[in-house]
């Protein structure tokens, strides 16, 4: 059955972003999308040559847009009118919340996962690894350039998100031919992809959200890895009961320091952990962490404000 969602979009500002979008969560959303004019202007790294196209048609002339999802049902009315309340009500908390116009459009489940194709082309993430939507045609640079194809869909996992590239850069340097590698939080299934690609002999892709399961089983197949990846859904390490060469985590810090003992008793000695999904305030707790495990920290990535750990047993 075809599901249907509305989008509700806030013109605000800078300011008002964090206290809107937590209005947003609360009243169902599971994620925002944030516009900011900003964007247009901000200067990026060309690292391994990522490609950035922005249409100023999506981007308001000033100020901030605010986009949250929330299914359609009979008392989206009512939900409505509490967001309104609530962020006119952020005045009183001396919040600029600027022109605060709120609109609403009806969005079907197969628009979503679609509308932002336009945006995503193939891109060289790291050294080897170059992902390409399966909606373009590529053709390799180098002889040992390794294409990944991936269809996202609504996992929203599209493989140039700072953490993910590091993740990849790791893998290039810890998997090797007829590794075992688990995937927790798999997404849309691109390390898991990327580590068989690479050589590993089983690879183990997990993730508590059925729509990541789907969309990561899909681009298995995508990439004629199906007898090397088995995806299924489960709560980080609580399924696996095998061994592993090298276990890849690209998820929050607070999330990674919940199982790192967990990590460190699957993980063969002189195996790997590789940890991603780490904002750099964090870098230190995370450290600490897999530390009192029992893991030596064998290399720091940073890009962005982001950070990626390989920490070995």
């Amino acid at each position: 059955m075809q599901v249907k969602w509305t989008e509700l979009s806030v013109l605000t500002t800078t300011e008002a972003v964090e206290a809107v979008s937590n209005i947003f969560h609360e009243a169902g959303a599971s994620g925002v999308v944030i516009e900011e004019s900003s964007e247009l202007s901000k200067n990026r790294e060309n690292q391994y040559g990522e490609i950035y196209e922005l249409n100023p048609d999506d981007y308001p002339a000033q100020g901030v847009i605010v986009k949250a999802y929330l299914p359609a049902s009979s008392f989206l009315a009512e939900t409505i009118e509490e967001i309104k309340l609530a962020i006119a009500n952020l005045k009183n908390f001396d919040i600029n919340v600027g022109e605060n116009i709120l609109t609403t459009c009806e969005v079907h489940e197969e628009d979503w996962a679609t509308a932002w194709k336009q945006y995503y082309h193939p891109i060289k993430v790291s050294e080897r690894f170059t992902i390409v939507p399966t909606w373009e045609d590529y053709q390799p640079k180098n002889s040992d350039e390794i294409i990944i194809e991936l269809d996202p869909g609504m996992a929203f996992g599209t493989g140039t998100h700072p953490t993910t590239v590091m993740c990849l850069q790791a893998l290039e340097k810890t998997v090797k031919a007829g590794d075992v590698v688990i995937d927790v939080g798999t997404g849309s299934g691109v390390l898991s992809i990327a580590s068989a690609l690479l050589g590993a002999n089983k690879v183990h892709a997990l993730d508590l959200d059925p729509v990541a399961v789907k969309s990561a089983q899909e681009n298995v197949q995508l990439n004629h890895v199906e007898k090397i990846v088995e995806v299924e859904q489960g709560n980080l390490l609580e399924k696996v009961q095998t061994e592993a060469d090298v276990v890849v985590a690209n998820i929050l810090a607070e999330v990674i320091m919940t199982f790192t003992d967990d990590a460190y008793s699957i993980i063969k000695p002189g195996g790997f952990f590789i940890t991603s999904g780490i904002i750099g305030a964090k870098k230190e707790v995370v450290k600490s962490a897999l530390e009192k495990s029992g893991f030596i920290i064998e290399e720091v990535l940073m890009l962005e404000d982001w950070v990626s750990i390989i920490a070995k047993k």
